[in-house]
């Protein structure tokens, strides 16, 4: 070999190896870069790419009575959702789907077409549907399973509770107020395909550590109360033909809601059924002139500041009175000649009350408005309230006075109103309205508890009771405006209402729309319970004595029937001050109880049909049960030793 070759081979050889020292160089840079400087992306790429990851909510936190009764709770229910890519006929598909579910088809048929491995068909379905879509066995079709909201007797205190969204979340109400506390922290649902295609599943467990675990609602809310008011503000509307129409049970020393409601009612289950304005809690959102109603702060106030007496005597000049140049009229065309202080309260005398706002005047009048708690927001833990519209007192000429002091020119709310007679009926002290007593977790280990908060002194406790003593006139003697609320053997201090409401067309109050209203409380010597009856453009019985003052009754005497068989009129609600958890705790929290006891009969009453047997199942008891709603007897009793053969028969009823 030459040696010109020989060169020429080394240099061949030379070139050769740095091209191979060169490539493994580049193989094992670029093995170092996907496996260590890009493995956790190339990683999370191919799951991606394998599985998909879906976060659901899962059970959001029970809402309760104040005596542990639930009011809302969260089922888990099938949602339908499909996997585009392994659906040959998306047409048929859609077309079935669309029968069983009533879902435009097109609809479906789009999502089958747009998406590639995931779309939802339908959320939270019934189970009748799940059932119809299984006997299908179509492949791509798939079903998991997603917490839907229900609430109890079809929606008893629906304006109280709100509603809850596709996706748990809270809109409204309580739901939404307490969003946080009821919104447990998402589980993720992790999905992907086998060597055959078929899908799998995995639980990602929940969000991040010291996430909400859930907790549930402890109510100032009596579900017996709100019942009796829901079905007697029910047939006061039907009856008068009132558009529609509020009433509020308020326990004057303690600021708790025991009953608020609201007709039209709804059903927060199915919320979307209905409009915006059905759903309004008008107890906490809704604006109206008060009337009549208004007449007892007025009169604490002049009596407060020393500027009138009960005896003292007022000219109403036989039915008319001029103000600026303005003439006002008594109501119904009365005619009074002199009317002592407590008679202007007694026979709702608006020239009598115009008379003493003169004599209280237009800046003292005003700063007992705003003390009373008008104009401002009232603090109740509900969303949406607002605060009413009352003018600085510099803006008002004496006709303003004097129509404020009958109730006209001058926007308040109803939660606003019972929270200001509430003040003098606990010696003239104000405080803050509330629907929740606490806060819980599924331990029954009291997270937040919320207990009475006084606002102001208002009046003094010897005005408060004058006040009283006149407001027991309105409703106790023969002829005052309130006698259609009186009830035999307790007394009541109440007044009636009627408001003319303004047309904004004609500019001017009309004297066909009105509000008929009736507030006041019992027993008047140790008031334990204010209500508060409004009802909007009655048809029939226009007047608060006659449309709103039986409501009222009604409603008191219902609630003194039902509290007295259970041994005391309303002991607990005025003296349970105390926020005692242990027998309102979530029910979740009883089964755990019963872990060092099983050789007793446990207590069900008062337990809905789910939790009675959640816990016979944990204790292996065989129960028979009859008829729906709450446990309202059992057999053997409570406490009964349990023997080898364990059982036992429940009965629930629907009511209360």
């Amino acid at each position: 070999m030459t040696t010109h070759a020989r060169k020429w081979l080394k240099f061949r050889i030379t070139t050769v190896a740095i091209v191979f020292v060169v490539l493994f160089i580049a193989l094992v840079s670029r093995a170092f870069q996907l496996q260590i400087l890009s493995g956790d992306a190339l990683k999370a790429r191919a799951d991606r790419q394998h599985t998909r990851v879906l976060a659901l909510q899962p059970e959001r936190g029970l809402i309760l009575d104040r005596d542990g009764k639930v009011l809302a709770a969260s089922l888990m229910v099938d949602s339908v959702y499909a996997d585009p890519s392994r659906i040959k006929d998306t047409h048929a598909v859609a077309a079935k789907l669309s029968r069983i579910l009533d879902i435009n088809r097109r609809s479906i048929q789009h999502k089958l077409q747009k998406y590639k491995h995931f779309c939802w068909i339908s959320r939270k379905i019934s189970p009748e549907q799940s059932k119809k879509i299984r006997t299908l066995k179509r492949d791509g079709i798939y079903f998991i399973k997603e917490p839907k909201r229900f609430y109890t007797n079809k929606g008893l205190a629906s304006h109280l509770l709100g509603c809850v969204g596709i996706d748990s979340e809270g809109l409204e109400g309580l739901e939404l107020k307490y969003d946080r506390y009821l919104k447990k922290a998402p589980r993720k649902v992790i999905w992907g395909k086998d060597a055959r295609g078929q899908q799998f599943y995995l639980e990602g467990g929940p969000g991040k550590t010291g996430e909400n675990s859930g907790y549930n609602l402890i109510l100032t809310l009596d579900s017996r109360m709100q019942h009796i008011v829901e079905s007697e503000l029910h047939e006061a509307a039907e009856k008068t033909g009132a558009d529609n129409g509020i009433a509020v049970v308020m326990d004057p020393k303690t600021g708790e809601i025991l009953a608020m409601a609201s007709t039209p009612g709804f059903n927060p289950t199915v919320f979307s059924k209905y409009s915006a304005d059905v759903r309004r809690n008008r107890i906490i959102t809704d604006c109206f002139d008060p009337g009549s109603i208004f007449k007892p702060f007025l009169v604490a106030a002049a009596l407060e500041e020393g500027v009138v007496d009960e005896a003292e005597v007022f000219d109403c000049g036989s039915g008319s009175y001029r103000v600026g140049d303005r003439i006002i009229h008594e109501a119904q065309g009365k005619k009074y000649e002199n009317l002592t202080t407590r008679e202007i309260l007694k026979y709702s005398s608006n020239i009598g009350s115009v008379q003493i706002s003169e004599k209280l005047g237009k800046k003292q009048f005003s700063r007992y408005i705003e003390k009373f708690g008008f104009g401002s927001k009232t603090g109740i833990d509900l969303p949406g309230e607002v605060s009413g519209i009352v003018r600085r007192s510099g803006t008002w000429t004496d006709v303003d006075t004097a129509t404020i002091a009958f109730g006209q020119g001058i926007s308040v709310t109803a939660i606003q109103m019972i929270s200001a007679m509430s003040a003098l009926a606990n010696n003239g002290v104000l405080i803050k309205p509330h629907v929740v007593r606490g806060i819980v977790d599924t331990s029954g280990r009291v997270i937040r508890e919320f207990t009475p908060t006084r606002v102001r002194q208002v009046v003094s406790p010897m005005t408060a009771q004058r006040i009283t003593s006149m407001l027991v006139d309105v409703v106790g003697d023969h002829d005052g405006t309130g006698k259609n609320a009186n009830i035999i053997d307790v007394s009541v201090a109440g007044k009636t209402g009627t408001s003319q409401k303004f047309d904004f067309e004609k500019k001017r109050y009309s004297s066909r729309r009105v509000k008929a209203s009736f507030l006041g409380f019992l027993p008047a010597e140790d008031p334990r319970m204010v209500i508060l009856v409004v009802l909007d453009e009655p048809k029939t019985h226009r007047w608060g004595g006659r449309a709103a003052a039986p409501v009222f009754r009604k409603i008191s005497e219902q609630i003194l029937r039902r509290f007295d068989r259970d041994g005391g009129m309303l002991e607990y609600a005025a003296d349970d001050e105390t926020f005692e958890v242990a027998h309102v705790v979530a029910r979740e929290a009883h089964v755990g109880d019963l872990e060092m006891n099983r050789s007793t009969m446990p207590d069900f009453r008062g337990l809905t049909m789910r939790e009675v047997l959640k816990i016979a199942r944990f204790i292996g008891l065989d129960v028979k049960i009859k008829g729906s709603g709450w446990a309202v007897s059992q057999k053997p009793a409570p406490g009964t030793v349990l023997g080898d053969h364990m059982f036992c028969k429940v009965i629930f009823n629907p009511g209360l």
